[in-house]
């Protein structure tokens, strides 16, 4: 438990979203079920496995000594969470969290919900990815020129449309099954003054072929599915029935952003995969994570690849 500490006093005052330790990429022997995120104003202390509540007394301990230290006067707040054998618990340990509890990253403002489930409505390993969209489609050429689309699968809670949208993209079609997750997807355009140009369908992707094929070709295609949810998306099996329809979402050097979050599945389970089913694109680059996320084996931890289309 000393890393964990020791990035607890050594922490600086978190405003954005962001991981302040990140014990599950096995670098820090003994932490390997230790999670630490900032959800300003709130922090979110998670464990894979059952702890005792001494260790969470010591940890809470050292939490306040050093909130008394940067937190300008104002109360820690922060949430443990337990996941083990697929369930979680959640409690609150001091403090309060704000209702709506709105989090920034990069000038962009986000709802997210760090008190009920285990996905609190902002993937903090994700950040570059969505930095990587923000940018492309800011250097896009055709933005001189109306029309650039981008079409959004799994989208969730909608971030990387509204980053598109941000960087001028002119339509994001999200596609999600949750109904409720597309909902706070909108609530987070609303958060951004993003009043227009992004679309929202709560359907089975495997299901909507055809509204999605008559809003392209896309300029953009990111998808970013659950690496394994019953009775929605198993990549082992399903990422293939994507891949196979990108050349022809795609336009003519356009760009797929692949992502997967399976620490069983490794970079080449992707391009082997794309390989197979949609060799005419090109793979440009893997999308590095953020520093604080670094695993001893890169291939555990969450892949996301740039893909072109042929001119």
């Amino acid at each position: 438990m000393q890393a964990l500490l020791h990035a607890i006093a050594t922490m600086e005052l978190p405003t954005d979203a962001r991981r302040i330790f990140h014990g599950r990429g096995g670098l820090y022997p003994g932490c390997e079920h230790w999670a630490l995120d900032a959800y300003a104003p709130v922090l979110l202390l998670t464990s894979f496995k059952p702890v005792a509540d001494e260790e969470l007394a010591t940890i809470g301990a050292a939490l306040q000594a050093r909130w008394q230290q940067i937190g300008a006067g104002a109360p820690l707040s922060w949430v443990f969470q337990c996941r083990h054998e697929g369930r979680s618990e959640t409690r609150l340990m001091a403090g309060s969290v704000p209702e709506p509890h709105v989090v920034s990253e990069n000038g962009t403002r986000y709802r997210v919900h760090v008190l009920k489930g285990q996905n609190h409505g902002l993937f903090l390993d994700m950040a570059e990815g969505r930095r990587w969209v923000r940018e492309h489609v800011a250097a896009h050429p055709e933005l001189e020129r109306p029309g650039l689309k981008v079409l959004n699968l799994f989208a969730y809670t909608c971030a990387f449309s509204v980053v598109a949208r941000q960087a001028g993209a002119r339509q994001v079609l999200n596609l999600d099954m949750s109904q409720g997750a597309l909902a706070i997807g909108q609530q987070n355009h609303q958060l951004n003054e993003i009043s227009d140009g992004a679309s929202f369908l709560a359907h089975d992707i495997f299901k909507t072929w055809g509204k999605i094929t008559r809003g392209g070709p896309y300029h953009l295609v990111v998808v970013d599915p659950p690496s394994f949810q019953k009775g929605s998306f198993v990549a082992t099996k399903d990422y293939a029935k994507l891949m196979r329809r990108l050349p022809d979402l795609l336009r003519p050097g356009g760009h797929a952003l692949l992502c997967l979050n399976a620490p069983e599945l490794g970079q080449d389970f992707l391009q082997g995969q794309m390989q197979e089913f949609a060799p005419e694109l090109a793979f440009v680059a893997r999308v590095a994570n953020p520093a604080v996320f670094a695993d001893v084996s890169p291939e555990r931890s969450l892949k996301v690849l740039v893909y072109r289309a042929p001119d």
